[in-house]
């Protein structure tokens, strides 16, 4: 029997992983799959046919460390998705290159570290009275705020500390994600596969189940599928899993939120067919 490792945490306590819903469909393809922390000390990739980054929810504490490990197992083993695209998918800022290519994306400005005396300008600047600010690597909404004019004075001192010398990004706020809410599509070895609909909960705009984000199982819009197969192929790389996040705009059409190539939950648990779907394309892709 094969074995592919799953890159993982050492605890996924708090965390909603749904990874292990794999295990049956890959055994039944002759596939052992086993979680393994990124921080082991003590696994020989080697032993591994594969190893897929998973649910590393916490590379962002340690990003040098984190790519020091991805540069190891690559040189012992098959890595996917594979390193070059993982290490731009790291920082946001590869929305840039996205958006040079003729993607839609959220209007954004970029800084690289914070300044109390121009933060008022930033609401100007995106012509909105609510910004998101967030740093460019991060994951599950980690140190994303929420800011509007009135409470931007109680808001500066965390900011300060925070981002002081770490690059972010600034947002306008989608009022959309709280009336419809964010789309993730998710597609294996380049083939579509299912999406979701996630809404925050009452009184929040963050959309990851770990803050009480709900999801619905939908059937994408046509012209948001052509959206995704589009910055697909402006990525022209092999991929064997991508979560494109959308969100609708004022003009009823769809801006990128994210492109995650990288660590996303891709929500077996939605759509029990994904699950063999997944198994299947990764078993082909092996060979």
């Amino acid at each position: 029997m094969r074995k592919v490792a799953f890159l993982s945490m050492d605890s996924l306590e708090g965390y909603s992983c749904y990874d292990d819903l794999l295990i049956d469909p890959l055994k039944n393809l002759n596939w052992q799959a086993d979680t393994v922390s990124w921080k082991s000390k003590n696994t020989n990739w080697k032993d591994y046919d594969c190893v897929i980054v998973r649910s590393t929810w916490d590379y962002q504490d340690s990003p040098k460390e984190f790519i020091e490990v991805l540069e190891n197992i690559k040189t012992q083993t098959r890595l996917e998705n594979n390193i070059e695209i993982l290490k731009w998918n790291m920082d946001k800022k590869y929305l840039i290159d996205l958006e040079e290519k003729g993607v839609k994306i959220v209007t954004s400005i970029w800084k690289e570290k914070f300044n109390d005396t121009e933060v008022k300008h930033y609401f100007d600047l995106l012509n909105a009275d609510e910004i998101i600010i967030k740093p460019t690597v991060s994951a599950s909404a980690f140190n994303t705020f929420r800011i509007n004019r009135s409470n931007l004075d109680t808001h500066i001192s965390i900011l300060d500390t925070i981002f002081s010398n770490t690059p972010f990004i600034l947002q306008p706020f989608i009022n959309n994600i709280i009336k419809e809410g964010e789309y993730s599509l998710f597609y294996f070895g380049g083939e579509f596969s299912h999406a979701i609909l996630k809404t925050p909960k009452q009184n929040d705009f963050r959309v990851q189940e770990e803050h009480g984000g709900i999801l619905k199982l939908v059937q994408p819009e046509e012209e948001m599928k052509k959206s995704a197969e589009k910055i697909l192929k402006e990525i022209q790389t092999n991929l064997l899993y991508a979560r494109i996040d959308f969100v609708r705009t004022n003009e009823n059409d769809f801006a990128l939120m994210e492109l995650e190539l990288i660590e996303p939950s891709l929500y077996f648990n939605m759509d029990p067919q994904s699950q063999q779907f997944f198994a299947e394309v990764f078993n082909k892709w092996m060979k």
